[in-house]
């Protein structure tokens, strides 16, 4: 029997490496440089597997993180990012990647090797953490035997050369949409850091809304300190009062919106419809090639309103590894045991909401 691997949670350069599978060891990795250096390189790579989100998370929400790296003697042949979650309401857990879109193994060739090596260490290490399971993000299924949930899309648009062809090719409710809102004389502005007041102004009071606990501010001004280079934030104006907001992050050729909201009172005035279109629109002067929405659950207000600016749906795989529970978490908003919460949340005054919010979100990965 293949002996586990073996390392702390806190593991450093002296960790102990085992092989986990012939040729394969695993070790919690070190070097940042090198481990973005792989992410870059592998197809499946995305903005959530760098090594800078470790420290966002660990520093906005206060979970610590474990990164493996697998290798084939001395060449790195697999990553797997881990955040060790302690939540207050769910217990805990292993997840690759909380409070993001996207995780999980990246693998060189899909080595199936390799991603049972990554597998099992990411078992041991749960194990040793107390959690009772391991929840991998997957954009495609990476094993046959681990349990899998389809439960949320990836919606993606492909980016034509011109934001002329993007016009064209955009739903006609769509454009009227977006010249009601410039007719209304909506202002936009983009930047960064500077403007993460606006969008948590913004952002909040719409999750409110949607009886969500808020995360905490520290996210997205790290996010945007951390990211200066890949990183935007796009504010739409109505006079002086903030009406909608967004964050996006460059990644290759790739451009993620993983954070966006507008005011529901201003809705009239399209003030979504200008955001969404100016995030496009840079993203096509940017050079990218695919805009990503973000992930949605199927039938919500989200997907719908991504489908109509032409995004194409992507079940993601998110897979499991239980360990002391009998089968995957359902632990969204979607899950009919939390509507209660959800109303009592509405109905709380924003400014209460705020306070209690990024104390309640840390434990809602």
């Amino acid at each position: 029997m293949t002996p586990p691997v073996s390392f702390s949670v806190d593991a450093g350069p002296e960790a102990d490496l085992r092989e986990v599978a012939p040729g394969v060891t695993v070790q919690a990795a070190t070097d940042g440089v090198a481990w973005n250096a792989f992410v870059a390189a592998h197809p499946a790579g995305t903005v959530d597997h760098l090594w800078q989100w470790r420290h966002v998370i660990a520093d906005a929400l206060g979970h610590e993180s474990l990164y493996l790296e697998a290798r084939r003697a001395t060449t790195v042949v697999g990553v797997l990012p881990l955040v060790l979650v302690r939540s207050r309401i769910f217990g805990r857990s292993v997840i690759s990647l909380p409070f993001l879109n996207y995780g999980g193994i990246l693998a060189d060739g899909n080595d199936p090797d390799v991603v049972q090596a990554l597998i099992d260490a990411a078992r041991d290490a749960a194990s040793r953490f107390g959690g009772s399971h391991v929840e991998l993000r997957h954009t495609r299924r990476q094993s046959a035997t681990l349990p899998c949930r389809q439960h949320k899309l990836a919606m993606l648009r492909d980016l034509p050369a011109s934001s002329e062809t993007l016009w064209t090719a955009l739903d006609r409710k769509v454009r009227n949409q977006v010249r009601k809102a410039q007719k209304a004389e909506l202002t936009v502005a983009s930047g960064g850091v500077e403007l993460v007041d606006e969008f948590y102004d913004v952002f909040s009071r719409n999750m409110r809304d949607l009886g969500t606990p808020v995360y905490p501010k520290a996210l997205f001004t790290l996010t945007l300190q951390t990211f200066a280079r890949e990183a935007r934030v796009v504010v739409v104006r109505h006079g002086r009062q903030t009406a909608a907001a967004g964050i996006s992050l460059t990644f290759g050729r790739t451009v993620l919106n993983p954070w966006a909201s507008s005011l529901r009172e201003l809705r009239p005035l399209c003030p979504n419809m200008l955001l969404y279109w100016t995030l496009l629109e840079q993203a096509v002067a940017d050079g990218a090639e695919v805009f990503d929405f973000g992930r949605s659950s199927p039938g919500a207000g989200t997907h719908q309103f991504k489908l109509q600016w032409g995004a194409v749906e992507h079940p993601l795989c998110w897979e499991y590894v239980l360990l002391s529970r009998p089968e995957p978490p359902d632990q969204g908003p979607s899950n009919a045991k939390f509507d209660r919460a959800i109303a009592i949340w509405q109905r709380l005054p924003l400014g209460i909401a705020n306070r209690l919010g990024p104390i309640v979100a840390k434990h809602l990965p």
